[in-house]
């Protein structure tokens, strides 16, 4: 016995294994059209998010809607060595036995990652699986497989020798805790409670002092210049005078800068170019001293004055601000708050620190990766995510590519005693290299250093298809033809590929990018612990399933606008499913099969050909909106298809045929009702593929179609005679009839189970004879029970339907006069929000200011407004007449 509701527990990995042991996610081959998009590899030490669950449904609707078009599909999986997250994993797990990673050593340490990999990286993985990703998982990559970590090596070098690479000293985003830079991506600003600094400097030879305001008082110490705006007249006399360093007793110059902004803190501003990025270029405008005083865990270093060498950074300013006080040099302290940058791993201060690292030209490999998007060789979606890139690209920085980490690519470079630097594929080429150089077999050293996660990260799209190797998958499917990602890392990941893409294969690495929002709760919080609110979607595919949370989330993926995901939307989307299985019961119920005799030109009712119309109207609707990328567009379109049209109306129209003996109308609506119940399963594939493949294998469509669900030709939209546009019509009139009749009973107070007598007389005969085709069918939906073709002497209330007029006929008891009152007062309620809408909709400032969602829905909802006013004036005329 078949379950009242769909239960997805029962049958979703049944359904994986089914795929899976078929091999259905290989590409199958075709010489004519082909579609790629590579996974964004989440970190090997992650669980999956709603943010995942978002991307990864995107995705996957993609692939399986190209699949079912015929196109050879691939989906390449896999996952990021996540360098820093990794290995604070191993070493957290190799604490609780109290064991460090230095008493390991590097070599030893990288054995626990590994081991640390095989047993849990491939978690994440089975979590994609629980959503329904349809990626070739037999291609599955993992950035540091060894092919992936020679790409990597082979793109180093290549740079490396054409003077793309470099070492150089810059000051970067350094955490004291890790001793590792970090990027830009694993820094967190956090606004916190802090104390801003009024310290004055003594000009030197006179009783004048600047004051400066500083939240960092500890890096005064290294302050090679004070700085202040040319054009302020405060500061103007003391430019080019030197001012003496409270503590360090150093003098230094007082400078014009007019980086200096004069209504900030004093207006005066300490010079530390080895601490502050800011101060970094000022310091290189005015060719100042780099002075660095930390050492790389944060202590204080011997640049200082004795007294506070070997003190950490926050022991220091204490100590400082304790002798400020006592020399009177600390003007005032203020309680203020402003953001301050932690890592993200470590949760400590990140220090700006100038170190040595490797870095990327990223200016030069940004002017073709800037060309590509303005020839629209690469496309984005939203268009306005464009402007994002350009912007970032045009400013990009040097990319600072090592990492003071033992687990990841480690930097080809290897260094002789006398510091040369011999960049190779491997240490014998190195020794080559040095052999030529020093005419002798010479020692070298290998840098300690490992790349940036982000760099092998940049070489995803084609080091996945086996580049440096020209291989099938590299020709056939490089460029990609989409890559679908959060905006949050369009300037981490996505720049760096189309540098490197462009570069080194020469190739843009995509031809689209499809950039969605963030996933928040039902009140637009960003989910955090902290807050309580997140949602995990592994518990609502637990309670829910797979395909209810993937068509929430498909169908509320609005361009620009961010997912309010609720449960309780889940839930509704959990009852859609239902809405379709209690309907599959129905067509089996009533015997329903396809048949290979039904072609559309055998079909004659009216209510058939109405539903094969809306079918082909729906499939290209659905076609339009996923090429647009307008995914939610496409799940409303289906959803009102399949709940509305299908459910509400046109099973509806079958139960009384159903019913009825008339032998030939029975095996047609059988058929059509059979062929539309598999058509909606191949349009809803992409979207809730469990459900959809359940209910397929169920009724045996495939030994039909001769085809798995998952290769069925998607397209449904066909050339149709004249007369299934006419039925439509038909059938379309009627339905609005018996719409109308229901919400006239709701303007009303009139119970929507009541039952009506009407009179048609004012009806064209056209109008009559569609009624009359389908009495049956609209006296029960219109719950009528008399029509009358000629005027009757008994209370009325005319509705226009179409431009033509029927009376409804309702119990004599109805008071017509309090009734007029009721909806005289909701008209006047509508005139007034018409009113405002309209005025807003007339204010040129609204209109340029307000997000282009909000004015949409003004003018819609000022539209629906309109046309409620429209009946509602036509049932007080009528009343009145």
């Amino acid at each position: 016995m078949q379950n009242p509701n769909y239960n997805h527990l029962s049958i979703e990995n049944e359904i994986y294994d089914y795929w899976e042991k078929n091999k259905f996610f290989k590409p199958k081959k075709n010489n004519k059209k082909y579609f790629s998009i590579v996974i964004p590899p989440p970190n090997v030490t992650g669980n999956l998010h709603m943010g995942h669950a978002l991307n990864n449904s995107i995705q996957d609707l993609l692939i399986r809607f190209y699949r079912m078009n015929g196109y050879e599909t691939l989906w390449q999986p896999g996952t990021d060595h996540a360098g820093i997250a990794t290995q604070a994993v191993v070493e957290k797990q190799l604490l609780k036995k109290r064991i460090t990673k230095d008493q390991l050593g590097r070599d030893k340490f990288i054995e626990e990652v590994w081991k640390w990999k095989k047993e849990s990286g491939d978690q994440i993985l089975n979590q994609l699986k629980k959503l329904g990703c349809s990626c070739d998982w037999s291609r599955n990559r993992f950035t540091m497989d060894e092919d992936l970590s020679k790409a990597v090596t082979k793109s180093f070098v290549k740079l490396y020798e054409n003077k793309l690479i470099y070492k150089d000293t810059k000051l970067v985003n350094w955490d004291t805790k890790l001793e590792t830079a970090i990027s830009d991506l694993e820094v967190v600003q956090k606004e916190i409670q802090s104390n801003l600094y009024y310290i004055k400097y003594k000009i030197v030879g006179e009783e004048n002092s600047i004051t400066i305001a500083t939240t960092r008082p500890e890096t005064m110490i290294g302050d090679t210049a004070l700085a202040v705006n040319p054009n302020d007249n405060r500061y103007k006399k003391f430019i080019g005078k030197k001012v003496l360093i409270p503590l360090a007793n150093r003098e230094v110059k007082v400078i014009a800068d007019n980086y200096v902004s004069m209504e900030q803190g004093s207006g005066a501003l300490k010079v530390t170019p080895a601490h502050d990025f800011n101060d970094f270029d000022i310091g290189k405008r005015h060719n100042l001293e780099f002075i660095n005083i930390l050492e790389k865990n944060g202590k204080l270093n011997k640049n200082v004055p004795k007294e506070f060498i070997g003190l950490d950074r926050f022991e220091a300013r204490t100590l400082i601000i304790k002798l400020l006080k006592e020399k009177n040099i600390l003007d005032k302290t203020e309680s203020i708050k402003n953001a301050v940058p932690y890592g993200d791993r470590s949760n400590s201060i990140i220090e700006p620190l100038l170190t040595e690292q490797w870095f990327v030209d990223a200016k030069f490999l940004a002017k073709k990766a800037i060309k590509v998007v303005k020839k629209n060789k690469t496309n984005f979606f939203p268009n306005n995510w464009s402007k994002t890139y350009f912007q970032w690209m045009n400013n990009i920085q040097p990319w600072c590519i090592s990492r003071q980490l033992w687990w990841g690519h480690r930097i080809p470079a290897w260094y002789s005693k006398d510091n040369k630097i011999f960049v190779a594929d491997t240490e014998i080429e190195a020794k080559k290299k040095a052999y030529k150089v020093y005419k002798k077999k010479v020692d070298l050293k290998r840098d300690e250093d490992v790349l940036d996660t982000w760099f092998s990260s940049a070489l995803w799209p084609f080091a996945t298809l086996g580049w440096p190797q020209k291989t099938y998958e590299l020709k056939r499917f490089y460029p990609t033809s989409v890559l679908v990602t959060g905006f949050d890392i369009i300037f981490f990941w996505v720049a760096r590929m189309m540098l490197m893409g462009n570069y080194l294969i020469k190739k843009e690495p995509f031809s689209k990018v499809y950039v969605h929002a963030l996933v928040r709760d039902e009140k637009g919080q960003k989910m955090s612990k902290s807050k309580g609110n997140v949602i995990d979607p592994l518990d609502i595919i637990s309670k829910y399933g797979a395909d209810s949370l993937r068509f929430t989330l498909i169908s509320m993926a609005s361009p620009g606008r961010d997912v309010k995901l609720s449960e309780e939307r889940v839930k509704g989307y959990r009852n859609f499913l239902n809405k379709i299985w209690n309907a599959n019961k129905f067509s089996k119920l009533n015997k329903c099969k396809l048949s290979k005799k039904l072609t559309n030109k055998n079909i004659n009712l009216d209510i058939n050909k109405w539903i094969y119309y809306e079918l082909n109207r729906t499939s290209k609707e659905v076609r339009g909106y996923i090429s647009k990328f307008r995914f939610d567009e496409a799940a409303r379109s289906i959803y009102q298809f399949v709940w509305h049209f299908y459910c509400d109306w046109y099973i509806e129209f079958l139960k009384p045929i159903f019913d009825s003996k008339h032998k030939k109308n029975l095996e047609e609506s059988r058929n059509v009702a059979s062929y539309i119940q598999s058509s909606i399963l191949i349009l809803l594939h992409p979207f809730i593929p469990f459900f959809t493949e359940k209910v397929w294998l169920d009724f045996d469509f495939g030994s039909y179609f001769k085809s798995p669900l998952m290769f069925k030709d998607w397209n449904l939209s066909t050339k149709l005679t004249p007369s299934f546009n006419q039925s439509y019509k038909k059938i379309d009139w009627l339905i609005h009839l018996v719409t109308n009749i229901r919400s006239t009973k709701v303007d009303l107070d009139i119970s929507p189970g009541s039952f009506i007598d009407i009179s048609i007389n004012e009806l064209n005969k056209n109008k009559r004879g569609i009624i009359e085709d389908n009495l049956n069918v609209f006296k029960r939906l219109g719950r009528v029970s008399n029509i009358y073709d000629s005027k009757i002497d008994k209370k009325g209330i005319k509705i226009i339907v179409g431009g033509e007029s029927i009376t409804l006929h309702f119990d004599q008891n109805l008071d017509l006069i309090r009734q007029k009152q009721k909806i005289f007062t909701k008209v006047k309620d509508l005139d007034q929000k018409v009113a405002a809408i309209t005025k807003k909709l007339k204010n040129k400032s609204f209109l340029q200011n307000a997000p282009k969602q909000i004015i949409e829905k003004n003018k819609k909802a000022l539209i629906d407004y309109k046309f409620a006013l429209k009946k509602l004036n036509s049932i007080l005329n009528s009343i009145k007449n």
